[in-house]
């Protein structure tokens, strides 16, 4: 496991959209270890010591880099999104996390939903190579916020895109392809669905009718990615687990995702004022910085 600090250096970096980025970062060693599934614990500086658990996106071995997706929701978010090419992260900790269970069992329907997409990538990747035969559902709310539909058309056998507006692909919630998918002949020998919980539940319970095995991953509900913490724990199939050691990824059929949803909320107030108060002190620098330039 790696954990050396102030050697992760940001080699590339790429808006996807309005508050959706993607980094490479340099971390050899997470590089050659990680699996899909897994993920990273970040701390962007010595001055803010909050730590951020984040999901691999993809890793290159001879370039020593791992790949980063994130949406920006909190304070520490922006201040990552805020950095730039050739500037280091100081403490980077990985791979954790159960990975992903891979083995071949024919055909595979991949479901994701928004930023989910990202942490969807490694295990497309990592179930086409066993060889399975690959359906990716892309979901997002409109053509603006579908992300990694190139490498997702290169991976996938089929790729269905659906928009909750229409603009692009098809207008239609992910379950409802996924249930035309169901209702096929041969349907699914597995589904793995990522996404908003609300999306996963839905996945599950769309699935459920047809005795397709489903697997989701809740990496949203993780906090400092250890155990420690306990901001993580979920009841599945009645028994308590903590997502971030005993997971992330769970049997959908099993997650009492009303329970997840809730403490998901918990803290949802405090990230929007975290989210507000950056965006108003990002606001503010720029003003004295546009004010100096004119001075």
């Amino acid at each position: 496991m790696e954990t050396r600090a102030c050697e992760h250096t940001i080699l590339y970096k790429e808006q996807l959209s309005e508050e959706v980025f993607l980094m490479r970062v340099t971390a050899p060693l997470i590089a050659e270890e990680r699996l899909p599934g897994q993920f990273i614990i970040l701390q962007v500086d010595d001055n803010y010591g909050e730590r951020v658990p984040l999901t691999i996106a993809d890793a290159d071995v001879e370039e020593g880099s791992i790949t980063l997706i994130y949406q920006t929701v909190g304070a520490t978010t922006h201040k990552l999104a805020a950095l730039n090419v050739g500037d280091a992260i100081v403490a980077l900790v990985g791979p954790l996390g159960r990975p992903t269970h891979l083995e071949k069992v024919g055909k595979v329907v991949c479901v994701g939903g928004g930023i989910g997409v990202a942490p969807m990538h490694p295990i497309v990747q990592g179930l086409k190579e066993v060889g399975n035969e690959i359906t990716v559902i892309i979901g997002a709310r409109s053509q603006e916020l579908v992300i990694l539909e190139d490498r997702m058309r290169e991976l996938a056998d089929e790729l269905i895109v659906c928009t909750d507006d229409g603009s692009y692909g098809r207008k239609a919630l992910v379950t409802e392809p996924l249930k035309e998918l169901c209702e096929s002949d041969p349907k699914p020998d597995l589904v793995v669905a990522i996404g908003p919980p609300i999306m996963m539940k839905f996945c599950a319970e769309t699935t459920r009718p047809y005795g397709v095995p489903t697997v989701v991953s809740l990496n949203t509900i993780m906090v400092d990615g250890t155990g420690m913490c306990g901001g993580c724990r979920v009841t599945v199939g009645g028994e308590t687990k903590f997502v971030c050691v005993d997971g992330p990824e769970f049997d959908g059929h099993a997650v009492e995702f009303d329970e997840m949803m809730k403490r998901l909320q918990a803290y949802r107030a405090q990230e929007a004022k975290a989210h507000d108060s950056w965006h108003h002190e990002e606001h503010t620098c720029n003003l004295v910085k546009a004010a100096a330039e004119k001075a």
